[in-house]
């Protein structure tokens, strides 16, 4: 028994870490090659100024909060900056030290609720709701992410149409961004209004735009930081490119909306699929344990218990891939 549940918690585990990477496994290659060329060599720019001493205005050098174990524990493993870049993106105040406590304590929760409340008398099963509950605060702020991102995206359009007015009405491009945050709500607003207050604190124009776009990893932000760092180099109407990238951005989302509606039916068949193993597997486990015990105490019930798992998350990928697009 315990090496089943064992088993489980180890192709959970593993699943997970799929599971937070496959977006970048699975992103479309051309959208990437795409991204590094634009903001390819305003980087290397960005790297000597930093060598030279011009950096961020806005940064932390360590964990910030929370225990002083967990925060070595994050320097040695050098996950302060990605879990510093993630809550930036979420929009969340929360010291990357804090968002470990928080996982640690929804595993203690999870653990302590199977062991005296859940029906499960074997420890690597409490180990194992421990394990899933301490995801909780992390999806937490994936969704939050994703969310802030999505209405950034939103907003973005109608704000290109803004500052195009604005410098149409003679106003300079920097004084368009200080404009941005006070007529627009957050997200849009809060990330320019810090563009914009880093580059009236001394940093550069170009290096404040693409601080913007690694903090906004979308790839319209990075088209307009593209389409503004080449205008100061070579000239042009930058109201007219605007005006223009704020049309593409909307006919993409006239786009996106229809193969949401047309991949609506793959994505229903696809959570139906991985749903109903799972459904019917509770209820064997109600309605006829004795049936189930098979895959709990055979040894040969652990391996096709664990195969069926496996290829059940297979199969969920392999439909989310097919029916999500790129657009």
């Amino acid at each position: 028994m315990g090496t089943f549940l064992l088993a489980v918690v180890g192709i959970w585990v593993l699943a997970l870490g799929i599971w937070f990477s496959v977006s970048k496994w699975f992103k479309n290659a051309d959208v990437d090659r795409m991204k590094s060329r634009i903001l390819e060599t305003e980087d290397k720019k960005e790297k000597k100024r930093a060598a030279a001493g011009v950096g961020s205005l806005i940064k932390s050098e360590d964990g910030g909060g929370g225990n002083a174990l967990v925060r070595e524990l994050l320097k040695r493993f050098e996950l302060i900056p990605r879990l510093q870049a993630l809550l930036e993106q979420a929009g969340l105040r929360w010291p990357p030290a804090r968002l470990v406590q928080l996982c640690l304590i929804g595993a203690a929760i999870g653990f302590v609720l199977a062991h005296f409340f859940a029906p499960i008398p074997y420890i690597m099963g409490q180990v194992a709701v421990g394990l899933v509950t301490s995801t909780f605060p992390l999806l937490y702020v994936l969704r939050q992410k994703a969310t802030r991102l999505h209405k950034f995206e939103e907003q973005f359009p109608e704000s290109l149409e803004f500052v195009a007015r604005s410098m149409r009405a003679g106003h300079a491009f920097s004084v368009s961004l200080e404009m941005l945050h006070r007529e627009f709500a957050d997200p849009l607003g809060g990330e320019f209004r810090r563009a914009f207050e880093e580059h009236n604190l001394g940093m550069p124009l170009d290096s404040a735009l693409i601080s913007l776009a690694h903090r906004v990893p979308i790839l319209d932000v990075h088209f307009f930081v593209s389409a503004v760092l080449l205008q100061k180099r070579t000239g042009g109407n930058l109201a007219e490119i605007l005006d223009k990238l704020a049309y593409v951005i909307r006919e993409r989302f006239k786009l996106r909306g229809k193969i949401k509606a047309i991949s609506a039916h793959g994505k229903m068949t696809g959570m139906a699929l991985t749903c109903i193993p799972i459904g019917v597997a509770v209820m064997m486990f109600y309605a006829n344990p004795e049936y189930v015990r098979f895959f709990v105490d055979d040894p040969t019930g652990h391996i096709m218990a664990g195969t069926a798992v496996f290829l059940q998350f297979v199969g969920y990928m392999v439909i989310r891939k097919i029916v999500q697009i790129e657009v």
